[in-house]
Parts: structure tokens; C-alpha cells; sequence
């Protein structure tokens, strides 16, 4: 076996210097697929393994909540206050059950302090055994004393390094947190060790849920409202599919009049499948994971088909090689062996290169998603990877293999070995599978960045642009009405700055606001009629600010709305209410009657997945955040003088903001990072398909040497002869075609379905992507036919 092993090395390094080109067609294909492969596998294995670092995480599951709407069933995580204590206690199942406020509720980061040193933090609000449920790791103190007082709070390495400068000798020590829902002293009872990267809880200080319950008693304590999140341990042995079937009406069981059910979902599963149909999870970025799982596998496939195609095509200068061996006694295993062992040889320098390109291109790759991949993160990585290296030579070696050593020697050697139709149609077949491929997603490539520019581009019935947005922050105001006043300051002279066209204070998100009421009465409303309504709670000058149009009547005035409690709502508030001459109507929004003052145009404050709902703006200048129109070409001057302002309110602070449209384009961050993964990938792709048919039209002008060179002595010109070999290809393609863009009409349409706004597929769209792939693969075909053209005709006939 070495003395063969070393045979066949030197047989291939012969081999590589005699066919160069092949060589570096063979090697360019098969590095930059299994470049792009590996960066996916890496991709995909990240996204498979986000949240699944709990110790019991087989067990971890987080409680849904199904609401009946006009729509249709509406799943949120949004659940009663009441209901982890319910289920610990009555349900056998539940080995531990924690109730946590989502960080959004705090409405912004707050300011925690010790001594001169202040830090912005986030914080959550979680119940006594959240640390049961979840399994973190403490550098000091324990889940056990976290939180055996209610101002006990419990933070991260990371915030105990910036608020200390290290972690030693932390617990036990009190410090200031301000924040608009709440401030006061505090004492930290432990430091958890910080979470993986790949983790979506990124909370950096935790609060006792007591604090919240006693704040909030309406929502916390009773069956009628939802706010905080529930999570569970379920105890070994548990049927989940049962367990749901009982817990489906818990909620009924409390509250008689809901019509609330719950299921339970493993919590490492929701970052994938994150969304719901008919009230159970159907999708979400588990899509995204599929195809490109799927994108990878078909550039593999198609790194190998190339490999086989341009093989086969040697095939002919080698026949003697085999007829040769054969006669001397070789077995077929032992050409079988050298056949293999000179595609395990590309493939190994493939992987080499492969593995050059990925350090070359993975931090691009890692800005580009957004991830933190590395080389050396994980062994089984690796070996994963370089498995994936090893199928691909034994997948593109074997059909060459075992077609090469197949061949009877004495046919062989008289030089009577003809291709049978079934050869011809296996190769015509494997282009027109990477073909239709490549046109798929290049079709679907184009929809989606069609659909994310009308995203963009679409008018949403307000202004984004040059809008910023921050948090004031708290301040050493004595009392909550001492605050306000200050908040009233800051907004006027914000407002008197150069640059600042109008600014206002609001409270929850313009782009993705999501929750509501249906605790909404009207005016011959009918008592099943269970439509929910959003709200935005918003100051003076929100809707001037943001260039909202009004329909009819005037926004809020401090002028005319004295004495009033007055509401603005949306053209969709009024269809759904059925109101007419809306104006000075009352409406009841939960405990109080509002006078409707305005109407607004429809304006989209959620994202293109979701149809306009009805929309209530409330009125309130006691909030901390801050929105402010900024003068187009002042912009980096404006923000210096606000940042300025910032600081005379916020000393020891940094001056903190975001910009509007970038928020906004956040909410498809998803989106636009596969749509620019599906372009880089799709190029390389088709690159790729291209290459075999470079390699298929190799093949077949090799193999019509001869017949090139008797028509070229008996006066056939080139381009005719040109032509004779294009159309069989150009065949091919249409084929390609013909078969792919009906498939690709199905799966963008799909796609597309599930955004509320969207564009349609026109007929250019089919058209355009059918003459790209035609135009290329004809430069494709040409380039090399030409080539074997105009070689001297008395060359070719000296094969005879």
C-alpha cells in the first residue's frame, strides 16, 4: 500500500503539470465551494445552537399566549402577572416556574451609580426562582441569597467591572439606580458570569419581581392583564404535547371571561421558530437556516459535478493510460484506488485554499451577519468542516473513478471506445440541474432586493429622515414632580437650539410598536367585538415633529385641550369604530372617556409583515424620551449643541442617540442580511455552474477534435462551426430556463405572501433573468469553442 500510495502521488503530480488548466479549474471550483460551504455550515451551526448553553435546556420552555382577534389568533409572550406562581404550584409537571418583565418595559436604560461613577444599564424585573429555571453561573453570592430581600439586585461581570473596575468584594455593596419606573438604593446580592455571544437575553442588572408587583398591582397580580414573560422547568419525563392539552385553558379557568389560551415552547427553539399561524409556532428564521443550509449543499453538489464533468472529459487522453494498466494485470479496485486518491488529493489542497479564503474573508463575513465566528471556537467544528471536505472529494472522485477504470482494455488500446447516448444525457443532465438552480437564485435574489427597496423607499406617512431619538436619562431631581419640571425644561431649550426644526417626548417604539387593549368602548359597539387597539404615548409637538398628516381636526394643543382628556386615533381606528364626523366624540379607553380631537392618516408604525391596526395616540408629558427633527446639512453641529444640553442635565454621562431610519431598518435586519448573503452566494453559485459548463463544452469539443478539423479543411467557416457546438448548449440553458422560473415564481411568491405590503412579479423580472444567465452562458460556451476553432485543422487530424 505506501509503495502504491507513492505511485499514485507521483501519477497525479505528472498529471497536474500536464493539464494545468484543468487543474486550476478543478482547484478554483472546488476552494471557493467549499469556502462558501464552510462559511455557511459555520453560519448555520451558530444559528442552531443560539440559546442552547442552559444546563437543563431540554427542559427550559417559555410560556405563549394565543389571543382570538378580527384577524385571526394573535401569539404574544406577553402573559398574566400570576400565572408562573399558578403553574409551580398547581401543576405537577412544572419543577420551577419564573415570571420576568420584558427589558423593554423600563422604556430605556436607567442610571445605576456608586460613589462618582455612573454607568447606563438595562435592567428586568424576575421572580424568586428565575434562577432555578435559568441556569447561570454566579462569580460570587448564589442563586440561593439573590434575592431573600426585595432590594436585592443581582448584575453582570461585565457591569461590576464597569462600575467597580472589578469583581472582588462587590456583594454586600449599595448602589444608587435612577430610573423614571423606578429609583432607590439597592444592594448587590451577586454577579453572574456573563452570558455566551450567542445568547438573546442581554440584560445586564435583574430586580426583584416583588418591586414590580407592589408598583404595579393591576398588572401583576390579577388574570385580566399581561406583561411579564413566563418561563418554566418541566420535570424529566414530561409530554409536552399532553402537558399543552391541559394547560390550554388555564387562564379560562381563572378568568371566566378570557378567551385566552397558552402553549408551552421550548425556549432554545423560539430564536428559530418565531413565528405563528393558526396560534402554534409555523417558521421564522429556521427558514432562513433551511435555505442556506440548502444554498450550501447545492454549491457542493455543484463544485463536484464540475469536478466530475471536466474528469470524464480527461477521460479521453487517458484511455490508453487504463488500457495500459489493465493488460499489465491492474485490478479495477487498484485504478478505482488511484482515481480517488488524485480527487482526495484536489480536495485536500481545495480545503487548504478553502480554509486561506475563510480567513482572509471572515471578518467581513462576521460584520456582513453580524456574528462572532472563529477558526479555532470549536473543535468539533472544525472536524465537521473538514468532513465536509472529505465527502466532497469522495463524491466528485467516484463517478470519474469508477467510469475511468470501467473500460475494456482491448477496445481501449484498438481505440474503439464510442460515448453512448446515456453518457451524453448524465452530462447535459447535471448542467441543466445546476442551471435551473442558478436561475432560482438569481430570480429569487432579485425579488428580495426588490422587496426590500420598496421597504425603504415606501412612503410609511411620516418623515424619518433626519430624526434622532434618545433618552434623557433620570436626574437628581428630590421627587417625581421636581423631574417633570426638568423634563419640561429640557424640551424647551432642546427646542430653541439652531438646528432643531421641532422636538417632543414620547414613550414606546414609532417602528415596531407592538401590544394594546381591546378594553376599548364606543357608540354601538357590538359585545363580541374583541379588536385590539395600539397606543403610542406621545407629548406635545409628536405628531408635528414626524410630519404625521392629520385627516381632520388638530393634534394636541396646550391652547385647547385644557380641562379635556383628548385623543388623536388613526383612519383605521375610525373604520373599525364605524364612526362618522368623529370629532368631539367620547370614546372610553379602559377607565376614562377621551374626546376624539383628530384624526391621522394611516401611517405604518409596525413593520411591512403587518396590515395598519388601529391606533390611539395618549397624551403625556411625563416621558424621558426624546425625538427632535433635525435642519438637513446642520446635522453634525445640531447634535454636538444637543449632546451639550444633554450634559448640563445628565453630568458624568455620555450623550447617547440613534437615528430613525436606522431604527427602522433594524427591523429587517434579518432580511437584509440574507438578501446580502443570497447576492454574494448566488454569484458565486452561478460562477461555479458556469465553470461546468466550461467544463461540459471542454468535454465535448475534445471530443469532436476530428470532426472540427474535417470541416475546417474542407472549408466550413469558424462561425458556423461555432454554431454547430453553441446550439446543443444553448439548448441546454433554455431547458434550464424553462424549467426553473415557474419554480422560482412559486417560492418568491411564497415568500412574499407573508408581508402585508409587497410588490408584484412582473413579467421583466422573468425576462431580465433569463437573458442575464443566456448571455453569460453563451460568453461561457464561445470563449472556449473559439478556442478549439482556430487551432491549426492539420493539429487536430494528428490524433488519428
Amino acid at each position: 500500500m505506501p509503495a502504491m500510495l507513492k505511485h499514485n502521488i507521483l501519477l497525479i503530480y505528472r498529471s497536474f503539470q500536464r493539464n494545468k488548466s484543468t487543474f486550476l479549474i478543478n482547484l478554483t471550483g472546488l476552494s471557493t465551494g467549499l469556502a462558501c460551504v464552510l462559511l455557511i455550515y459555520f453560519w448555520v451551526q451558530d444559528e442552531l445552537n443560539t440559546d442552547k448553553f442552559f444546563e437543563k435546556d431540554n427542559q427550559l420552555y417559555q410560556v405563549m399566549k394565543n389571543s382570538p382577534s378580527e384577524s385571526g389568533i394573535i401569539t404574544r409572550e406577553e402573559t398574566p402577572g400570576r400565572l408562573a406562581e399558578a403553574l409551580s404550584t398547581e401543576m405537577p409537571e412544572v419543577e420551577f416556574a419564573a415570571s420576568v418583565t420584558p427589558s423593554q418595559w423600563f422604556s430605556g436604560k436607567g442610571i445605576l451609580s456608586h460613589d462618582d461613577t455612573q454607568v447606563k444599564a438595562e435592567g428586568e424585573f424576575v421572580s424568586k426562582d428565575f434562577f432555578n429555571v435559568f441556569s447561570y453561573s454566579f462569580i460570587q453570592g448564589s442563586k440561593e441569597s439573590a434575592f431573600t430581600d426585595k432590594h436585592n439586585i443581582v448584575i453582570s461581570e461585565d457591569l461590576a467591572l464597569k462600575l467597580f473596575n472589578g469583581v472582588d468584594n462587590v456583594i454586600g455593596k449599595t448602589v444608587e439606580w435612577k430610573h423614571e419606573r423606578l429609583s432607590g438604593n439597592f444592594m448587590i446580592s451577586g454577579i453572574f458570569r456573563q452570558l455566551p455571544i450567542n445568547s438573546t437575553m442581554k440584560t445586564d442588572i435583574l430586580f426583584s419581581y416583588t418591586l414590580f408587583i407592589e408598583d404595579n398591582p393591576i398588572k401583576a397580580d390579577n388574570w385580566r392583564n399581561s406583561d411579564p414573560y413566563t418561563y418554566l422547568l418541566s420535570r424529566k419525563g414530561t409530554d409536552v404535547a399532553k402537558f399543552n392539552k391541559k394547560i390550554e385553558n388555564f387562564i379560562k379557568s381563572k378568568n371566566e371571561n378570557s378567551k385566552e389560551t397558552i402553549f408551552i415552547q421550548r425556549y432554545s427553539d423560539k430564536y428559530l421558530h418565531n413565528k405563528y399561524e393558526n396560534g402554534m409556532p409555523s417558521g421564522g428564521r429556521i427558514t432562513y437556516v433551511t435555505l442556506f443550509s440548502l444554498v450550501g449543499l447545492f454549491i457542493l453538489i455543484n463544485a463536484c459535478i464540475n469536478f466530475m464533468n471536466l474528469s470524464t472529459a480527461r477521460a479521453l487522453k487517458r484511455f490508453k493510460e487504463v488500457g495500459i494498466k489493465k493488460v499489465f494485470g491492474a485490478k479495477r479496485k487498484t485504478l478505482v484506488f488511484q482515481f480517488l486518491t488524485e480527487s482526495m488529493s484536489i480536495t485536500l489542497i481545495s480545503f487548504v485554499v478553502a480554509v486561506c479564503i475563510i480567513i482572509v474573508f471572515l471578518p467581513a463575513f462576521n460584520e456582513l451577519t453580524g456574528k462572532h465566528l472563529s477558526l479555532n471556537s470549536d473543535v468539533k467544528l472544525f472536524l465537521g468542516a473538514f468532513s465536509i471536505a472529505i465527502l466532497t472529494g469522495l463524491l466528485s472522485g467516484s463517478y470519474p473513478s469508477l467510469y475511468l477504470s470501467g473500460f475494456n482494455p482491448a477496445n481501449l488500446l484498438k481505440g474503439e471506445h464510442h460515448l453512448n447516448l446515456s453518457e451524453l444525457l448524465i452530462r447535459k443532465a447535471l448542467v441543466v440541474f445546476q442551471f435551473t438552480l442558478s436561475v432560482i437564485l438569481i430570480f429569487s435574489t432579485l425579488v428580495v432586493y426588490k422587496q426590500m427597496k420598496l421597504v425603504y423607499t415606501k412612503n410609511l406617512g411620516y418623515n424619518r429622515d433626519n430624526v434622532i431619538y434618545f433618552e434623557k436619562g433620570v436626574s437628581a431631581a428630590k421627587d417625581n414632580a421636581a423631574y417633570f419640571v426638568e423634563l419640561e425644561s429640557f424640551l424647551q431649550n432642546l427646542k430653541n437650539i439652531s438646528g432643531v426644526i421641532n422636538a417632543s417626548n414620547f414613550r414606546h417604539s414609532i417602528t415596531n410598536r407592538q401590544g394594546g387593549t381591546t378594553n376599548v368602548q364606543w357608540e354601538g359597539k357590538q359585545a363580541d367585538n374583541k379588536t385590539s387597539f395600539t397606543d403610542l404615548a406621545v407629548g406635545y409637538d409628536f405628531i408635528e415633529t414626524l410630519g404625521i398628516e392629520m385627516k381632520e381636526g388638530h393634534t394636541f394643543s396646550r391652547d385647547f385641550d385644557q380641562g379635556k382628556l383628548p385623543v388623536i386615533v388613526n383612519e383605521k381606528a375610525i373604520e373599525v369604530m364605524g364612526l362618522t364626523n368623529p370629532i368631539g366624540k367620547i370614546v372610553r379607553f379602559g377607565s376614562e372617556n377621551r374626546v376624539i380631537i383628530g384624526v391621522t392618516r394611516n401611517f405604518h408604525f409596525q413593520s411591512f409583515y403587518e396590515d395598519i391596526k388601529p391606533l390611539y395616540f395618549d397624551l403625556s408629558t411625563r416621558l424621558s424620551n426624546f425625538i427632535v427633527k433635525i435642519r438637513s446639512g446642520s446635522e453634525k453641529e445640531t447634535i454636538d449643541q444637543i449632546g451639550k444640553l444633554y450634559k448640563t442635565y445628565n453630568p458624568g454621562l455620555p450623550f447617547e442617540y440613534s437615528f430613525l431610519d436606522q431604527d427602522y431598518k433594524s427591523l429587517y435586519e434579518s432580511e437584509n442580511r440574507v438578501a446580502s448573503l443570497s447576492r454574494y452566494f448566488t454569484v458565486i453559485a452561478f460562477i461555479i455552474s458556469c465553470l461546468g459548463l466550461f467544463g461540459l463544452s471542454t468535454f465535448n469539443t475534445e471530443r469532436r477534435t476530428k470532426e472540427i478539423g474535417i470541416r475546417r479543411i474542407l472549408g466550413s467557416r469558424e462561425l458556423s462551426i461555432v454554431y454547430l457546438l453553441f446550439s446543443d448548449f444553448t439548448k441546454i440553458i433554455f431547458a434550464s430556463i424553462l424549467i426553473a422560473l415557474p419554480i422560482s415564481y412559486l417560492i418568491t411568491e411564497h415568500w412574499l405572501n407573508s408581508f402585508a405590503y409587497k410588490i408584484k412579479l412582473e413579467s421583466w423580472y422573468f425576462i431580465a433573468v433569463a437573458l442575464i444567465v443566456l448571455l453569460i452562458s453563451w460568453i461561457t460556451i464561445v470563449s472556449q469553442t473559439l478556442k478549439s476553432v482556430r487551432i491549426n485543422p492539420a493539429r487536430n487530424l494528428q490524433t488519428e
